[in-house]
């Protein structure tokens, strides 16, 4: 994602709806691909994509430039990502939801490249449900989203050793996890 244009940004902040709906079109994939990385559930990712963009659209007014554009709404994002799954932590079950998009024409290699794409994303979703909010949330800043350790102190008002530790030890999180997989496996 790059950072919309400074001027674009004070249009949208004045109040100017076509602007901030360009800022919608060029950020909202990625808000909600954070958010469904951290929330594993595409409802909760949808839900926590629009209270983004309203924090967002409340709150560009008072977004300084003193660090990107692109930094803000990742910490926005990813503070409502950690906030709704404390929040449904408690009220949900740690199920995996996802939507069977199969084509019932498809042909056979289709059907099976979804078939292992689901799987896929449902082992990558499992994985990632094994890890606390804070572990997760730098796993997916820096492993999707490509975000550097210290854009990631940044977004997560953390400090970069902090950042290291935490992705130290959801690797180490995540080895048991195979580990105890492979076991279960014999």
């Amino acid at each position: 994602m790059s950072d919309p244009l400074e001027d674009i940004l004070k249009k949208a902040s004045e109040g100017d709806l076509n602007a901030f709906e360009s800022i919608y079109k060029s950020t909202s994939q990625f808000v909600y691909n954070v958010a469904f990385r951290i929330v594993s559930n595409r409802e909760d990712a949808e839900e926590v994509t629009q209270e983004v963009f309203l924090n967002v659209y409340h709150s560009l007014k008072e977004f300084r430039f003193q660090s990107s554009f692109k930094t803000w709404v990742y910490r926005i994002a990813v503070n409502c990502a950690l906030n709704r799954v404390k929040k449904t932590s408690k009220e949900r079950s740690q199920t995996v939801e996802y939507d069977e998009r199969l084509n019932p024409v498809a042909t056979a290699h289709a059907a099976e490249a979804q078939m292992e794409k689901e799987h896929n994303e449902k082992m990558i979703t499992w994985l990632l449900q094994s890890l606390n909010p804070d572990q997760r949330s730098c796993v997916v800043l820096r492993n999707m989203q490509g975000l550097s350790y210290q854009e990631i102190a940044d977004v997560l008002k953390i400090n970069v050793n902090t950042v290291r530790s935490r992705l130290k030890r959801a690797r180490e999180a995540l080895m048991n996890v195979k580990k105890e997989a492979q076991k279960n496996a014999l």
